[in-house]
């Protein structure tokens, strides 16, 4: 008989990745189905391993495409099959999230099961409002109240309750019911003064506030036209939005940035667009699939003697040609009559950290600089190894060859599209390519998607002249590195807040 396999009820807080916990992170890795809403965030989403089963059940405030007692039967389906099922939720599983109907029917067939709370919106989203929920001087209480009526049923809210405790009130899933409960509270004694705020898409780079009083905080909000997911938050401490905000006032507070470069090479410029308060979804477009059985690259190897040089393209080139000299126990040292070329400083990054050093690099970050600064430096008697992609641009073999330099250029790698799951892209977005084959990735995972209003940031011009083909808004580094990326994502932020 085939074990049972369990289920882990896990909350993803309000949106930004970084606020998922790390024992959160631990569980979605370790995944094999995962059954997700659709207020979870985009960041997140990305972070499902791509050997996962990923089931949509699409659920809002006031929609569920996919019924409870589906969502229930579907985690008990799968733990029975065996499989580590995550339950992925928006904020925490037990605060107003059915996490406890969800368990009932696990734990009835004694299905094993573990919860990881989430940091709920209650919370997260006021903080990165500039509203504390408590306050020495202001609310000594929170109250968090569902805005949401069950299906068939009126909204039934104690308002004379909630006003005669005072504190902060925090109403979720309640922006449809925004009226009726201004009304309900003004009934209930509630001062018309008292502040009100209603806060859209925290804790993303499209979050929004209107704050008010209780009197006219209806009206704001439809002036401002709020939309869905949306919280409001009543009490004294909303006063403090005006001084505390902090979030939007980073440098790329604003700014919502896609990158596509494949999920092991992502964590830089991930790393430098976060800490500029950008709200970064990691979403590889490409991904690097070592050749097995590489006879050609074995030849190669074995008869290493006879080159003078190495060239690289790429740092996944380089590591898998390391990890193919490990694999076959050849020694390094049989590599020192060797000279070394990368076309990058990330590419020279990965050869010296092997304490190797390069022996040339073009100024200008391209295969034509690179081909034809080593037509320069190669002698017509030495040999030239190339090993990298399958899709290798001909440039540079071309130049050395025009040159009468000898050369093997080995496949020792494919570029694969990643096609998993697209997020929806906004307007406002900006999507970082740093080759031309993520950008061809990206244009296959997107087959639908009008990309002529995809604003892309490219690395060089190779690049940027592949992303012009599908019609892409285009714009171009400085310099083919990740500052110079960085750079020019801070210049367009920039332009779109003076707009």
């Amino acid at each position: 008989m085939k074990q049972n396999g369990k289920v882990w009820l896990l909350g993803a807080g309000p949106s930004d990745p970084e606020l998922l916990t790390l024992k959160g992170k631990r569980v979605l890795e370790q995944a094999e189905v995962v059954i997700y809403d659709k207020l979870v965030g985009a960041g997140i989403l990305s972070m499902i391993p791509d050997t996962a089963q990923r089931i949509d059940v699409g659920k809002t405030a006031g929609s569920h495409p996919v019924p409870q007692e589906e969502i229930n039967r579907l985690l008990l389906e799968y733990a029975q099959k065996g499989k580590r099922v995550v339950r992925l939720k928006g904020g925490d599983p037990f605060v107003f999230g059915r996490g406890g109907e969800e368990l009932e029917l696990l734990s009835k067939h004694q299905i094993p099961f573990e919860i990881v709370p989430g940091i709920t919106s209650a919370v997260s989203v006021p903080a990165y409002g500039g509203i504390p929920v408590t306050h020495r001087n202001l609310s000594s209480s929170v109250h968090i109240v569902t805005g949401h009526a069950q299906k068939g049923k009126a909204l039934s809210i104690p308002y004379e309750a909630l006003v005669q405790a005072g504190g902060t009130i925090i109403f979720l899933m309640g922006v449809s019911a925004l009226k009726e409960i201004c009304q309900g509270l003004l009934s209930a004694g509630i001062s018309p003064q008292m502040p009100g705020a209603v806060l859209e898409r925290g804790t993303t780079a499209y979050q929004r506030r209107v704050v008010g009083t209780v009197s006219d905080l209806y009206e704001k909000f439809l002036e401002a036209e709020i939309k869905t997911p949306a919280i409001i938050v009543v009490g004294e401490v909303c006063r403090l939005s005006e001084k505390f905000h902090w979030a939007e006032d980073r440098p790329l507070g604003r700014q919502r940035v896609i990158v596509t470069r494949p999920r092991k090479r992502a964590s830089i410029l991930s790393g430098m667009l976060r800490e500029l308060g950008a709200e970064v979804v990691e979403l590889p477009s490409i991904r690097t699939v070592r050749l097995r059985r590489n006879t050609l690259l074995g030849q190669a190897i074995s008869g290493i003697a006879v080159y003078d040089w190495v060239v690289f393209t790429s740092p996944e080139g380089v590591e898998l040609f390391f990890e193919e000299l490990k694999e076959r126990r050849v020694d390094v040292r049989k590599l020192s009559h060797l000279k070394f070329a990368a076309i990058g400083s990330a590419t020279k990054k990965a050869i010296e950290d092997r304490n190797i050093l390069v022996e040339y690099m073009p100024s200008v970050y391209n295969t034509e600089y690179l081909a034809k600064g080593l037509a320069r430096r190669v002698y017509r008697k030495e040999r030239v190894l190339i090993p990298r992609s399958v899709k290798g641009s001909k440039v540079l073999t071309d130049i050395l060859a025009e040159n009468h330099i000898a050369y093997d250029d080995i496949p020792l790698y494919d570029v694969k599209p990643e096609l998993q799951h697209p997020i929806e892209l906004l307007p406002e977005d900006l999507v970082t390519f740093t080759s031309a084959s993520t950008v061809k990735g990206f244009v296959e995972r997107f087959p639908k998607a009008d990309l002529s209003k995809v604003r892309a940031v490219c690395i060089g011009e190779q690049t940027a002249a592949e992303a012009r083909k599908s019609g892409m808004r285009v714009f171009v580094s400085r310099m083919a590195t990740m500052e110079s990326m960085v750079e020019k994502i801070l210049a367009l932020a920039k332009e779109k807040d003076k707009s």
